[in-house]
């Protein structure tokens, strides 16, 4: 398995803390069965100032480090990118990298309030050549008034990253109802980690994979975890890339509907 969104990279963020988490987070990535992690840190000016050579640095440094232990796991190039004035000229200028120097790049939106302009602000980079991957939508507290944009989203071009852990149920009943909405419903284009940790948000993604069997078969299920990270990595265009299923898998409009009144309580 491929897993695109980490932070495993240490002391860069809010991610491992130091090399000793670093080596954790591998060690219990290997063994869930993922071969191949992307490092990717936020980029967040005023926050979080790592930048395209920074990041490279950084995951050479510690791939030595897997190598040296007997390690195998991959490491390739990425960032957790925020959606902030100059983005497009960053990513011109190779400051903020794209996943494995692709033209796919993780997008992450606030978790609390909905990005002015959003979609104008996708659409842009979709022109320009760019397939943002949109970080986490189910956990974002804003989805459930929203959950069209993230079709339209869908519409002009941008992919869906959902949380592995978000299905299993560790970020809370709320975001595992939106994480299998967007799952069943064909609007997921791949699974990751988002791991932060070893602990709760840890590396990995099987018991995910579980969840999305059940949900979608195996044969889709894998392309969340295999065929479509690799397509992201070997840079294949969009439309090239089998779309996720959509209407056969998803649970009616009413159905979805009921099941969220039973979990706010509204009826």
């Amino acid at each position: 398995m491929i897993d695109l969104h980490t932070h495993i990279l240490p002391g860069i963020d809010d991610g491992a803390k130091n090399l000793q988490v670093s080596l954790e987070m591998a060690a219990i990535a290997v063994e869930d069965g993922i071969h191949t992690m992307a490092c990717t840190p936020h980029i967040y000016p005023g926050m979080y100032m790592n930048d395209g050579p920074g990041i490279q640095q950084a995951m050479q440094a510690l791939q030595a480090e897997f190598e040296q232990r007997n390690i195998g796991l991959k490491l390739v190039v990425g960032a957790d990118v925020h959606l902030v004035p100059g983005l497009l000229e960053g990513l011109r200028a190779g400051t903020v990298p794209t996943l494995n120097r692709s033209r796919y790049l993780l997008l992450e939106p606030s978790h609390t309030t909905p990005p002015p302009r959003f979609e104008d602000a996708v659409f842009s980079l979709v022109a320009a050549g760019y397939t943002p991957v949109i970080t986490h939508p189910e956990r974002l507290t804003w989805v459930e008034a929203h959950y069209p944009v993230f079709l339209r989203l869908i519409e002009q071009g941008a992919w869906m990253q959902v949380t592995a852990g978000a299905l299993t149920g560790a970020f809370g009943r709320r975001a595992q109802y939106w994480g299998e909405r967007f799952l069943a419903e064909g609007r997921t284009h791949i699974l990751a980690s988002d791991a932060h940790t070893a602990g709760r948000r840890r590396p990995q993604l099987r018991p995910a994979l579980e969840v999305a069997e059940r949900l979608l078969g195996k044969e889709e299920a894998m392309k969340l975890v295999k065929d479509r990270p690799q397509a992201i990595l070997d840079n294949v265009a969009p439309q090239e890339v089998p779309a996720p299923p959509g209407e056969p898998h998803r649970l009616s409009q009413n159905l979805w509907s009921r099941c969220w009144a039973a979990l706010t309580g509204r009826h």
